[in-house]
């Protein structure tokens, strides 16, 4: 049984396709792990509207969101404890990875994502 559809924001749709199509470096890595079910089987998306927000990374099956922390966020911790609060209410689990360990240690980055698949899975 599938979990029940999240709602989103509608307007986000263009902004989340042009997040899509403008990669950072470290998304097109993670993505290229994530991507045609290698993650033990389960679907990801990238950049997916929930709610009034984008992450980077989503599995429905899951409702399991991973996020990159890069530039972007060094100066946005209270917004994005916010976001990410707001989401958890939703029901959605949170991975969070920092850009420089998403480049440098890949492998354990692979070993957290999959030991949280498999615990969500029961």
């Amino acid at each position: 049984m599938s979990p029940k559809p999240l709602p989103y924001n509608p307007k986000l749709v263009p902004l989340a396709r042009k997040l899509r199509n403008n990669s950072t470096l470290t998304e097109v890595l993670l993505w290229k792990k994530l991507r045609s079910k290698q993650m033990l089987g389960k679907d990801f998306d990238r950049q997916k509207p929930i709610g009034n927000y984008i992450v980077d990374f989503f599995c429905r099956e899951l409702m399991l969101a991973i996020e990159i922390d890069g530039a972007s966020h060094q100066f946005n911790g209270e917004q994005d404890l916010q976001r990410q609060q707001e989401l958890e209410a939703m029901g959605v689990e949170f991975l969070r990875f920092r850009d420089w360990e998403v480049k440098k240690e890949m492998d354990e980055v692979i070993k957290a994502i999959r030991w949280k698949v498999k615990q969500l899975e029961g």
